[in-house]
């Protein structure tokens, strides 16, 4: 459907993306204090999609700045706006990629994201990657695009080695169509500290090998094992440069050894995934009729403003389904802090969110100290 809308005049091509890169190394060449530096000197006003209404912050030691909500790649009640999407149930992934409503939705939803200066997409199934690709097509360098193909990556034996997860990288490049990714951000097994040494240690090189192949501009990995990810950024300080992992409305900066510390100290940037509890935040379906949207609304908005506030990652990654949803958690990044009364009514809210949580998403209660 949006073949037509390809404007090749702004695609970056990767013989401009290697010339960027190169700049961008030189640049840092010299260490964490030159990327500090850069990031600082470059300025949000710089940036994909700079819009003055939106706050940005720097994307680790990248030299890049991404806008203090970015969109997550989850749709998973995408179903209330564009009825008949999923081919099998309820399931959100067997969405139905060629439906014309689904790729008119998903590009009317990057498309207000840039208009509300929202400038960082994290895309982490094949599905996701395919579906922003095409939703990104003809204006490629509007926004950062994070990419993992989770299906052939960590969390199978067969892809844990670096030749098997460049090739996955390749593999779903050419199916997305992408000539390079912004960050190539692994996903590893949930509990993360299940990898041996020799796996993590073949993930690594598979993501510096994405960087000098020109396929990959930053790397990093997603995980939910907290302690893990704070063992790999010590380990492995040079390589790390993005993380992802769960940040809610619960969660609070551990006093000591907090996995946000080393994140800090060595330049990383941290997107924070499942901001509302898998949606069991909200009382409502997220149908834009439901007689709990406008409540919904207002318990997203304070928990994008209460995640915010505690500084400790770059941005909250929350899935959206419709411009709406985009509109609200922008309005969100103007309101400033949260009053006492906002932030007891959001503690009831989650202490009833996380009563409510499945079987299967239990281990956010693991999430309350990171």
């Amino acid at each position: 459907m949006f073949e037509k809308q390809e404007n090749a005049k702004n695609d970056l091509t990767r013989r401009k993306f290697m010339h960027d890169t190169a700049a961008t190394a030189a640049g840092v060449a010299v260490g964490l204090g030159a990327a500090s530096g850069q990031a600082a000197d470059k300025g949000p006003k710089s940036t994909r999609s700079y819009n003055p209404e939106m706050k940005y912050k720097p994307m680790g030691r990248t030299g890049e700045w991404v806008s203090k909500v970015c969109l997550g790649g989850h749709w998973k009640r995408i179903d209330e706006v564009v009825p008949g999407v999923f081919m099998d149930a309820k399931k959100w992934l067997s969405a139905d990629l060629d439906m014309d409503a689904f790729q008119k939705n998903r590009y009317d939803v990057v498309t207000r994201c840039t208009e509300r200066g929202i400038n960082y997409i994290d895309a982490c199934t094949w599905q996701e990657c395919v579906a922003y690709a095409r939703a990104l097509k003809g204006r490629r360098d509007s926004m950062f695009l994070g990419f993992s193909w989770y299906q052939e990556e960590m969390r199978k034996k067969e892809f844990r080695t670096a030749k098997a997860l460049i090739g996955t990288l390749d593999k779903g490049m050419r199916e997305a169509k992408l000539d390079y990714v912004d960050v190539w951000r692994i996903t590893m097994l949930s509990q993360s500290g299940r990898h041996t040494e020799g796996e993590v240690a073949e993930m690594m090189e598979a993501l510096e090998i994405s960087k000098k192949q020109g396929k990959a501009r930053f790397v990093g990995l997603s995980s939910h094992d907290r302690l893990h990810i704070n063992k790999m950024i010590e380990q492995y300080p040079k390589t790390i440069e993005v993380v992802c992992t769960p940040f809610t409305a619960k969660t609070k900066v551990a006093p000591k050894d907090s996995m946000f510390d080393s994140a800090k100290k060595h330049g990383v940037a941290v997107f924070g995934i499942k901001p509302f509890s898998s949606n069991r935040l909200f009382k409502g379906d997220s149908a834009p009729d439901n007689p709990n949207a406008e409540q919904d609304d207002r318990l997203a908005r304070m928990t994008i403003r209460y995640i915010i506030e505690t500084d400790a990652i770059t941005a909250p990654i929350p899935g959206m389904i419709n411009a709406h949803q985009v509109d609200n958690v922008a309005k969100a990044v103007t309101e400033g802090p949260l009053a006492k009364e906002e932030a007891e009514e959001l503690e009831l809210a989650m202490d009833r969110a996380w009563a409510n949580l499945p079987a299967h998403y239990q281990w956010l209660k693991n999430w309350e100290y990171a």
